[in-house]
C-alpha cells in the first residue's frame, strides 16, 4: 500500500476592502514612506473595517470561496483547525465559530495559536489526521484582524500589520504530493520580547492594563529581528538538508511576510534566486497567520504539479518553522 500523504488541492483568500497606506500613516505617527519601505518593505495593508467585525468574518469569505473553488460539500469537510492570535473571543473558539458560518455540521473545529508561525503549525498537525487515515478533507485556515491589537500610536508596530485570511484544503495522496518533511521550533524565553501583555489569565483586563496600553502587540525590534533571520533561514536550510535539496531543486520559497529583510535573508541563506520567492508584503503586510496562504492564494496560477515549496516562518513567543511541500495540482 503506498504511503499517505496530506496534499493541497485548493486555497482561498480574503483581504479587506480598506486600504491603509504609508502616506496615511504618516499622518499618525512620524514616519513617511521611503522609512518604512526601506525597512520592511511594506507599501501598504488591508484593514477591516465595520461594527462588530473579527477575525471570524474574514476567514468565512476565504472558506467560503475555497469551498466553492474545489466544489467541495460542506459536509464532507471532517476536520477545521483555524490557526489565530486574535481570535473574536477568548473562547468560544474562533473555528467553532467558523464551521458554524460556514455550515460543516459535520466537522469538529479548534483554533490554534503559534503567532506568525500558526499556520506551519496547523498544516503539520492537519496532515497528521490525513495521513493517519482517520480524515479525507481537513480545512487548515490562517486569519488575523491585527488591527485590533495594534496601538496605532507606537510607531515600532503600527506600521507593520494588516488583516486578512487564507485557509487551504488538505487532502489525501498516495502519489508523493503535499507535506512531505516539517521542522518546528519553539522557545518560550523569546516572550519577553514579542507579545500582548495583557488580556489572559496572568494578568486580566484591568483598568490599569487599559491605561498602560499593553493589550496591544508589543515589539522589541532589533532583538526580534536578529531571531527572525538566524531562525528562520536556519530551519528553511535545515529543512533543504534534510531532503536533499539543492537551491536548483526549491521551484518556490513561501515565506512568512513579516519584513522584505528577513525574507531576503532566507533566500540568501538558502541560494534561492528572488525570482523564485513568494512576496506579497507590499500590498499586505504582515497578516500573522494569514501571510503563508494568502501569498499562496496569490501565486496559485503560478504553481505546476510537481513543484517544490519550502514555507517557512517565524513568530512570537518565540515560534519557528519550515515545511518541504510538493505541490499537487496545476492551475485551473
Amino acid at each position: 500500500m503506498s504511503k499517505i500523504t496530506a496534499a493541497i488541492t485548493g486555497v482561498g483568500g480574503y483581504v479587506p476592502e480598506y486600504i491603509l497606506t504609508n502616506k496615511e500613516l504618516e499622518s499618525k505617527v512620524e514616519t513617511n514612506d521611503e522609512w518604512i519601505t526601506s525597512r520592511t518593505g511594506i507599501k501598504e495593508r488591508r484593514i477591516l473595517k465595520g461594527e462588530g467585525l473579527g477575525t471570524s468574518h474574514m476567514a468565512e469569505k476565504a472558506v467560503k470561496e475555497l469551498l466553492k473553488k474545489t466544489n467541495t460539500n460542506p459536509l464532507d469537510i471532517d476536520l477545521l483547525i483555524c490557526c489565530t492570535t486574535t481570535p473574536d473571543f477568548i473562547f468560544p473558539a474562533t473555528g467553532n465559530l467558523l464551521c458554524d458560518m460556514c455550515g460543516l455540521k459535520n466537522a469538529f473545529s479548534y483554533d490554534l495559536n503559534a503567532a506568525c508561525s500558526g499556520f506551519l503549525f496547523g498544516l503539520v498537525t492537519g496532515s497528521q489526521f490525513i495521513e493517519t487515515g482517520k480524515y479525507k478533507k481537513v480545512l487548515v485556515v490562517g486569519a488575523d484582524k491585527m488591527s485590533a491589537i495594534v496601538n496605532y500610536e507606537d510607531r515600532a508596530t503600527c506600521i507593520l500589520f494588516g488583516d486578512g485570511a487564507g485557509a487551504v484544503l488538505l487532502e489525501p495522496s498516495t502519489d508523493g504530493y503535499g507535506v512531505i518533511d516539517s521542522v518546528l521550533k519553539t522557545d518560550g524565553a523569546g516572550a519577553d520580547f514579542l507579545c500582548q501583555k495583557a488580556g489572559g489569565s496572568r494578568r486580566p483586563p484591568s483598568i490599569e492594563s487599559v491605561t498602560n496600553k499593553e493589550h496591544y502587540a508589543f515589539q522589541e525590534g532589533a532583538t526580534v529581528f536578529k531571531s527572525a533571520v538566524t531562525n528562520m533561514s536556519g530551519v528553511a536550510a535545515e529543512i533543504m538538508e534534510r531532503n536533499n535539496l539543492t537551491s536548483d531543486q526549491v521551484t518556490w520559497l513561501v515565506p512568512h511576510q513579516a519584513n522584505k529583510r528577513i525574507i531576503d535573508a532566507t533566500a540568501a541563506r538558502m541560494g534561492v534566486a528572488e525570482d523564485k520567492v513568494m512576496i506579497n508584503i507590499h500590498k499586505y503586510g504582515n497578516t500573522t497567520n494569514a501571510t503563508i496562504p494568502l501569498v499562496i492564494w496569490d501565486y496559485e496560477k503560478k504553481l505546476k504539479k510537481g513543484d517544490n515549496l519550502v514555507l517557512a516562518a517565524f513568530g512570537g513567543g518565540f515560534t519557528w518553522g519550515s515545511i518541504y511541500l510538493k505541490w499537487a495540482y496545476d492551475p485551473k
